[in-house]
């Protein structure tokens, strides 16, 4: 008798969701930064990108389309942590204060990646560097209008329309 599946008609399992992979964060609710607050730390900043007070990382992967929020790096969810180690050593070395995360809408990959490192700080010990979230993620920054979507690369009118 063969087991059941896809040629007997009966539902295949599901399949797990990739974080599954990886430990739940024990940071659940994340700090936030509301967008104007990242607005505000960007004119700041200006357009010297290479002040290191903070970081915006991009967390999306298959739909990182339509712009991102100027100066973000884009490093997929998917494979952020296992790289957590690296990355705060890169960080420190670079004298950040602030790492700023968001996806669509900071409600998932946002919120468990930002997770994810502030776990990794409270084990360390670190309290010099935050671990946060964009509040409403990309979707909410180009929903506010000309003054968000100025400050996007890659800005595309109709992927938000």
């Amino acid at each position: 008798m063969s087991a059941p599946g896809p040629e007997t008609g009966a539902p295949a399992a599901p399949e797990a969701p990739w974080h599954a992979a990886y430990p739940t964060p024990k940071t659940s609710e994340p700090a936030s930064l509301t967008r104007e607050e990242v607005l505000g730390l960007l004119k700041r900043r200006g357009q010297n990108l290479t002040s290191n007070d903070f970081v915006i990382v991009d967390v999306r992967r298959n739909d990182h389309q339509g712009g991102t929020v100027r100066g973000s790096i884009n490093l997929p969810a998917q494979s952020l942590y296992p790289s957590i180690p690296t990355l705060y050593a890169l960080f420190k070395a670079a004298g950040v204060k602030q790492v700023i995360f968001y996806c669509g809408s900071s409600a998932g990959r946002g919120t468990r990646a930002a997770g994810w490192l502030a776990d990794y700080l409270t084990e360390k010990g670190d309290k010099d560097l935050q671990s946060l979230i964009l509040k409403g993620g990309i979707k909410g920054w180009a929903a506010a209008g000309p003054e968000f979507t100025e400050w996007m690369d890659e800005y595309d009118k109709t992927v938000w329309s």
